[in-house]
């Protein structure tokens, strides 16, 4: 009898904690943009268990499913930022709060969602922006140089995260989705930039700097054939095999699961990296280009897909037109070459909705550019079937909107990542409040 009393006792706090964890709701009256098909005016969306069940114009609710009415909004995916270095950069000053660029040329074994900070303040200040989800990379792209025979070229993985739970384990989509790499290139004569010979240092030759990139090219591709090799061993060798995790972690790219996240600027440096992936038999996705030139064709042709940068920068080169990066989202876009939208920083990571917008109004096709924030980057990064649509059987990670989110103007009225809403609130958000408050 004292065991049913207490079960009958316990059954309240326990039913109120399913109510707590419950991710299945009914979101309807509603202008639903799928994104991959025709917008449905006054729709209706069902989450079940954190899956969309019903996409519709009519859609019944579900026992034990909240209900939302979204009377005069608009609902879209949530917004896949495809390369930044969010729950990895906290501060730049402080160097304690960077968790980037580890020492050594090969670090393919290092993996970014366990670094990732489920804490950060830039994780709810990109969240407010209509973000769901972001790629955390675990290098910064090569800030000091890449010319040099000690500068990294494999940072380690980068990982696919929701900016939404408890711990990165609950955060993470795809912990590996890409291998961070930094392409070399020839630096051009005066070294770093002509930094050397700011400073009155030594500076080098075009063809000196010619051959340290040949030479690096070289280091690379050794380093490939010892992954291979090592691949090859552990299948031959018994229970004993000694790992090597260095060489263990480049299995995937090898064997062409695990795509190449390869920063290449130039367009000289997208013909060799295009070379590089053919030589070496390996996927590979280019990373903020900063000009396209004559790589259009082959980049279709080898359906190679494109991360796009920040279009609001200075155009590379002194004689560049003043709007080429505002132009070459709509370059690319011509050329028949999937893209997608990523910002390759922290501090500005909630900006990709507006660097998308900005190539809008310099030629891009609107819903390209939509398109370029959620699907595309979702089948670029191997979660096509799973994130950047409105469609059933897909997460339910949506937003709702008072207007395009494209648009400075809108406001993000909710969010809804795996089927539970998410505060919007951020430090931005309680500075706000409590100027507003004030006597």
């Amino acid at each position: 009898m004292r065991t049913s009393w207490l079960a009958l006792l316990l059954a309240p706090a326990a039913a109120g904690l399913l109510i707590a964890a419950d991710n299945s709701v009914l979101v309807r009256n509603v202008d639903v943009h799928p994104v991959t098909g025709p917008e449905i005016h006054n729709g209706a969306v069902l989450v079940i268990d954190g899956k969309i069940a019903e996409v519709g114009a009519r859609v019944a609710p579900r026992a034990g499913a909240r209900v939302v009415d979204g009377h005069g909004l608009q609902l879209y995916p949530g917004m896949i930022n495809a390369a930044t270095n969010v729950g990895l950069e906290e501060i730049e000053s402080i160097r304690d709060t960077i968790d980037l660029d580890e020492i050594g040329t090969f670090n393919p074994e290092l993996r970014a969602e366990i670094a990732f900070n489920p804490s950060s303040e830039h994780i709810e200040v990109t969240r407010a922006a209509g973000i769901t989800t972001v790629i955390a990379l675990p290098g910064s792209g090569g800030r000091g140089g890449r010319g040099g025979a000690a500068s990294p070229v494999i940072t380690g993985q980068g990982a696919l995260m929701h900016l939404e739970g408890w711990t990165w384990e609950d955060m993470a989509v795809k912990p590996s989705a890409v291998m961070d790499m930094l392409f070399p290139e020839i630096q051009g004569g005066g070294g770093r930039g002509g930094f050397a010979a700011l400073l009155g240092g030594p500076t080098r030759t075009y063809a000196e700097e010619e051959k340290l990139y040949k030479q690096k090219l070289d280091q690379i591709s050794q380093f490939f054939n010892e992954a291979r090799e090592y691949k090859a061993a552990k299948a031959a060798a018994g229970p004993g095999f000694k790992r090597d995790i260095r060489l263990e972690a480049m299995i995937p790219v090898i064997d062409g699961q695990l795509p190449l996240f390869v920063r290449a600027e130039r367009e000289r440096m997208i013909k060799d990296a295009i070379e590089f992936a053919d030589k070496e038999k390996v996927k590979i996705i280019i990373a903020d280009p900063r000009e396209m030139g004559s790589t259009g064709p082959m980049l279709k042709a080898h359906n190679i897909p494109v991360v796009l940068g920040k279009t609001f920068q200075l155009p590379m080169r002194d004689d560049d037109p003043y709007d080429a990066p505002y132009t070459l989202p709509n370059e690319f876009y011509k050329a028949g070459v999937k893209f997608c939208f990523g910002t390759f920083d922290v501090e500005f990571a909630r900006n990709v909705p507006f660097e998308a917008a900005q190539a809008v109004a310099f030629g891009l096709p609107k819903d390209a550019a939509l398109k370029g924030l959620t699907i595309n980057s979702a089948e670029i990064l191997g979660v096509g079937n799973e994130l950047g649509s409105i469609e059933k059987g897909k997460m339910g990670d949506f937003i709702l909107t008072d207007g395009d989110p494209l648009e400075a103007k809108t406001n993000i009225k909710q969010m809804f990542i795996g089927g539970r809403e998410v505060s919007l609130e951020s430090r931005h958000t309680r500075e706000y409040e409590k100027w507003m408050k004030r006597p």
